[in-house]
């Protein structure tokens, strides 16, 4: 948590009054649920424990925060189908073996190759690097599923 006292920053932990147990930065976005709502609370709980939170700029809000439980595992279940179809273009993409293959393939992955690395532009990516990050991401997903369910 921050605190801001005569122009300077200065991190603290934050205590509940109530119980003295340390407190979740929720965003400035997050509206508490009724003390008694065991169910909601549970539910919060559920969301920072996968780091999905109330922070926002103001403009617009924080975004989708999935409401329910069954709704946050559909959230993750969809971005890990998501991750696995990016896994799917990897393994069956062909990679260039020279110039004119590399531009075709620039021209119509460059989506696809700057998710992967920053020098797309420069470099081949491999299908294998490709497979290696998805791999990560298709991980963290599971392991966010894993501390819902």
């Amino acid at each position: 948590m921050v605190d801001v006292k005569k122009g300077e920053t200065s991190v603290f932990e934050a205590k509940c009054p109530q119980c003295g147990e340390f407190m979740a930065n929720m965003g400035l976005d997050f509206e508490s649920p009724k003390k008694d709502d065991v169910k909601k609370w549970e539910h919060i709980k559920s969301l920072f424990s996968v780091g999905i939170t109330f922070h926002s700029c103001g403009c617009s809000g924080p975004g989708y925060i999935p409401n329910s439980k069954e709704k946050l595992v559909e959230y993750f279940e969809g971005i890990k189908k998501r991750y696995l179809e990016n896994m799917g273009f990897w393994r069956s993409r062909i990679e260039p073996t020279n110039k004119q293959e590399r531009e075709r393939d620039l021209n119509k992955n460059w989506h696809k190759l700057s998710s992967i690395s920053p020098n797309y532009k420069k470099e081949i990516v491999t299908n294998q690097e490709g497979l290696d990050y998805w791999h990560v991401k298709v991980k963290q997903v599971e392991e966010k599923l894993n501390l819902i369910k």
